[in-house]
């Protein structure tokens, strides 16, 4: 009597499987949003699917996305930062000021600026890890401290006439009759670089870890404090670069800029499918949560949508990814 056998290969179980991890991707949500909205938007303006129309959205979320990869990090270890923002102004102003004054020379005045950002990150840092006091508080205290170093030091005026190398990145490239500027590209490289050390790097998988269980994290062997100290010291390096990219984009340093940039940036990481209980979460699903936000008030604007409405679906959009958020952990408990 033979038998047959059936030939190894994938179970019937197996399709399903791979399906529900794919759901289960984080980015793949925000995508879904960001092309829904994408297709809503070419249908309502003839003008959004430009070249020309891209590129303009791609700035005005550089700013905003670069202070989110730093958000990112933060919440990614469980914490907040409130006061990202206002560092950011406080660097562009050191390096506007400096520049701009000839006290030292354009690439010195970068350099010091983005080391004040850092430092400031560093500050925070501190008073979590070493006291210790809650992100949320920490970090709403020095918004307050860095807005008023803010406007004492720039005197309440705009610094002018900035030497080239700090509106540098605000140049442009043309790409297929398009114009890029620089920034975008940087923007998008750090992008690559902080997806690249999260998901490649013990580094990465120590910050997730920190961020689903501190104590679980500190019994095996990870220094917590000083892994928690290194995130928001390079938040804080990152929101220098910010200050950077608005300072070359503007062509001046603003002592009122930033001052809702703080919100956007968590909006853009929530939008992204960053939990903000912490580690969970895609550095790349907050760029695409910060082009949701660009695209829409782009769209939105293009339809004529008064930009108080724009600001009211912003929040709507936060509440909902802010409940998905919740009901999957629920459902994963």
């Amino acid at each position: 009597m033979t038998t047959t056998t059936t030939p190894p290969g994938p179970s019937l179980a197996a399709g399903p499987s791979r399906l529900r991890r794919a759901l289960g991707t984080p980015t793949l949500g925000p995508l879904a949003a960001l092309l829904l909205a994408c297709v809503f938007f070419s249908l309502n303006s003839d003008r959004f699917l430009s070249g020309g129309n891209f590129s303009l959205v791609i700035q005005q979320v550089m700013v905003v996305g670069t202070l989110a990869i730093g958000q990112t990090l933060i919440i990614l270890t469980a914490g907040i930062d409130l006061s990202n923002g206002a560092i950011m102004a406080f660097g562009g102003i050191v390096m506007a000021k400096l520049a701009a004054d000839g006290v030292v020379p354009p690439l010195v005045a970068i350099a010091i600026g983005l080391l004040v950002c850092a430092a400031f990150g560093a500050v925070n840092g501190l008073l979590v890890t070493a006291i210790p006091l809650p992100p949320f508080i920490v970090t709403l205290g020095m918004l307050n401290v860095v807005f008023a170093l803010t406007h004492v030091y720039s005197a309440d005026q705009t610094v002018v006439n900035l030497p080239a190398p700090l509106t540098a990145l605000g140049d442009t490239f043309a790409i297929g009759g398009t114009t890029v500027t620089y920034g975008s590209l940087l923007t998008i490289l750090l992008f690559l670089l902080f997806a690249y050390l999260l998901s490649q790097t013990a580094w990465g998988r120590h910050v997730y870890a920190l961020g689903n269980s501190p104590e679980v994290a500190r019994l095996t062997g990870i220094r917590t404090g000083r892994l928690t100290l290194g995130v928001y010291t390079v938040a804080g390096l990152v929101y220098g670069i910010a200050a950077l990219l608005l300072v070359s984009r503007t062509g001046v340093g603003d002592p009122q800029a930033g001052q809702t940039d703080n919100l956007d940036s968590i909006t853009a990481v929530v939008l992204g499918g960053t939990s903000l209980f912490g580690g969970r979460g895609l550095v790349i699903g907050t760029l695409l949560g910060a082009l949701i936000v660009g695209v829409f008030r782009n769209g939105l604007q293009l339809m004529g949508v008064p930009s108080i409405y724009q600001t009211l679906i912003t929040g709507v959009l936060v509440i909902l990814a802010v409940t998905v958020d919740q009901l999957s952990r629920r459902r994963n408990r």
